[in-house]
C-alpha cells in the first residue's frame, strides 16, 4: 500500500507520526508523577504537552498520529486528542514499560502491514517547540533523506552548556542553520560540564532530540541488523494483541521478552546510514523545574508566576500554584523553585533541579501515596479527587463527562451518599432508575448494585460520601462496563 500527497507540484509520501507517551517526569514532582506525568500537564501555555506534540504534527503531509502508551493513559490520551480536534490513529498498548527501542520496532511493525513504504516521525510527546512551521521545514528538508533509506535525527542548536542532553557530533559545521540534511559522525553521552563547554565552543555538536525521521523498511532493517533478538518478541505481541474499545493490547508475555533498551543504544549508534538536521527554531524537553522557569515569562527580576502565587524581593525564581484554592507567597527569595499542590509541595534551589528524582525516591522509599499518586485520580469516564479522608468515612468530588458512565458495581464494606452539585445524574440503585438534579441527594446502601452516568451535554459534579469499615478503590464488583475494565 503507498500512501502519498501532493505538496508544491512534486509527490511526497504521508509521514505517520509516532507519539511515545509513557515515562514518570519524576523530575517534574510534584505536577508530575507516575500516575499522570508531564505530558499531560499544561506546563507551558495553556494546552498540555501532548496536545501540542500532536497539534504540531497534524495537518496536510501528516497522517492521523499513532500513540504508543501504557494502559493507565489510554483514555486520557484519547480525551486530549479529542479536546483539540484530532482524530487518532492506531493506539498500542505497551503491558509494560521497556524503554523506546522496543516501542519504535512495535509501531514499524504495525506500519509495515499498513503502510509499508511509508515513513515514520518518532517523538517524543512531552517536548516544547515553540515554532511549528520551522520545525515541520526541518522535517520537509528531512523528507529526501529518509525516502533514501537513512535514518534521521534532528539536533538543536544549543545554547548553554548543557549537562542533562546527549549531544550528535556533526560531520560539519552546520554554518547557517537552514534546515539541511549533514551527516552524523557519532553519538555522544551526557558530558560533564567541562566537556561540554568544549563542545559548544567547537560548533561541531548538537542536542540530541530523541526525534528520528525514518522509512518503515529501513529501521526495521536497522533492527535485523543491529538487535536481531528484539525482532521476535516485538512481533509476537503484535501478533497475539487483543483489541479493546480501538486499542491494541500487546501480548504482556511476548513482550517481556524485550530487551528494556533505547532506540539509541539498540540500533542508532550501531547504524552507518544516518544523517542530522539541525534545528535552531526553540526546543526544550523540560527535563526539570529550571527548564520551565526558562521558558517562562518572568518579570524585571526574573521571577516567573504561575497561579495562584504573589513574590515579594525575590529574584531568578519560580513561583507556581497549581490550585485555586492555594496562595503562594514567596518573600525574599533567590534561585528558588517553589511548586505547591493540594497535597504537597516542592521548594529547591534552581541549580539541584536535577535532583528532584531523588526526593520521588525517598518518599517511595518511605511508601508516601504522594510519590507516584496524583490528588486527582483521572478515569475513562473523567475524574475523581478525596477531600477529606477519616478512618471510616471519605468525601469526594466527581467529575463526571458528558455522556459518560460509570461502571454498574457494588461495594462490600461502603455505602454511599451522593449529592449533585452542578448537572444532572441518572442514578440506578438495584431495580429503581432516577434522574438526581442539583442540590438533590441519593443514597446507596451497603451491597447495592448501582451506578451513575451523565445524560446531559455539559459534565456533572457531585460530592460522595463514603463510609463504612474500608474505603479502598479496590472494593468494587463490577457486572457492567462501557469502558471493559476488569
Amino acid at each position: 500500500m503507498f500512501v502519498a500527497a501532493k505538496l508544491e507540484g512534486a509527490v511526497r509520501q504521508v509521514i505517520h507520526p509516532i507519539l511515545l507517551c509513557g515515562g514518570s517526569g519524576t523530575r517534574l514532582w510534584p505536577l508530575s508523577r507516575k500516575s499522570y506525568p508531564k505530558q499531560f500537564a499544561p506546563l507551558v501555555g495553556d494546552i498540555t504537552l501532548f496536545q501540542s506534540s500532536a497539534q504540531r504534527l497534524a495537518g496536510e503531509g501528516f497522517a492521523s498520529p499513532m500513540v504508543v502508551t501504557n494502559s493507565d493513559f489510554r483514555f486520557i490520551v484519547t480525551q486530549q486528542m479529542a479536546e483539540v480536534g484530532i482524530d487518532p490513529g492506531a493506539i498500542l498498548i505497551e503491558p509494560e514499560g521497556r524503554n523506546t527501542a522496543p516501542a519504535v520496532l512495535a509501531a514499524a511493525l504495525f506500519l509495515q502491514k499498513h503502510d509499508p513504504d511509508g515513513l515514520m516521525l518518532v517523538a517524543p510527546s512531552d517536548h516544547v517547540v515553540p515554532d511549528s512551521e520551522a520545525f515541520r521545514a526541518a522535517i520537509a528538508a528531512a523528507e529526501p533523506a529518509a525516502q533514501a533509506g537513512q535514518l534521521v535525527t534532528f539536533g538543536i542548536k544549543p545554547d548553554r552548556p548543557e549537562t542533562g542532553y546527549g549531544y550528535l557530533e556533526l560531520a560539519s559545521k552546520p554554518e547557517d542553520f537552514e534546515p539541511k540534511v549533514i551527516g552524523l559522525k557519532r553519538f555522544v553521552e551526557k558530558p560533564d560540564l567541562d566537556t561540554a563547554k568544549d563542545m559548544l565552543r567547537s560548533g561541531n555538536f548538537l542536542w540530541n532530540a530523541g526525534i528520528f525521521l525514518f522509512s518503515v523498511e529501513s529501521i526495521i532493517q536497522a533492527f535485523k541488523a543491529h538487535c536481531p533478538h528484539m525482532l521476535v518478541s516485538v512481533q509476537t505481541a503484535l501478533d497475539l494483541g487483543e483489541h479493546d474499545l480501538g486499542f491494541l493490547r500487546l501480548d504482556p508475555d511476548a513482550w517481556s521478552g524485550a530487551e528494556d533498551i533505547s532506540i539509541d543504544y539498540a540500533v542508532m549508534e550501531r547504524a552507518e546510514n544516518l544523517a542530522v538536521v539541525p534545528y535552531a527554531g526553540g526546543w526544550t524537553d523540560l527535563g526539570g523545574w529550571d527548564a520551565v522557569w526558562r521558558e517562562g515569562v518572568p518579570d524585571q527580576d526574573g521571577v516567573v508566576i504561575h497561579g495562584r502565587a504573589s513574590a515579594i524581593d525575590c529574584t531568578d525564581s519560580l513561583l507556581r500554584s497549581e490550585d485555586e484554592r492555594l496562595e503562594v507567597v514567596g518573600i525574599g527569595l533567590k534561585n528558588i523553585i517553589t511548586v505547591a499542590m493540594p497535597d504537597a509541595v516542592l521548594v529547591a534551589d534552581v541549580s539541584r533541579a536535577q535532583d528532584v528524582k531523588k526526593a520521588v525516591e525517598t518518599l517511595k522509599a518511605k511508601s508516601v501515596r504522594q510519590a507516584e499518586a496524583f490528588p486527582k485520580d483521572h478515569r475513562p469516564w473523567g475524574w475523581f479527587e478525596s477531600l477529606i479522608v477519616g478512618e471510616r468515612f471519605q468525601v469526594k468530588r466527581i467529575h463526571v463527562n458528558p455522556g459518560a458512565a460509570l461502571s454498574l458495581q457494588s461495594h462490600h464494606h461502603r455505602s454511599e451518599h451522593w449529592i449533585v452539585v452542578e448537572g444532572t445524574a441518572r442514578v440506578t440503585v438495584d431495580d429503581t432508575v432516577s434522574l438526581v438534579t442539583e442540590n438533590q441527594s441519593i443514597y446507596v446502601p451497603l451491597g447495592a448494585v448501582h451506578r451513575m452516568e451523565n445524560p446531559g451535554k455539559v459534565p456533572m459534579v457531585l460530592i460522595e460520601v463514603q463510609t463504612g469499615s474500608y474505603l479502598g478503590e479496590d472494593d468494587i464488583i463490577r457486572y457492567e462496563d462501557v469502558y471493559a475494565r476488569a
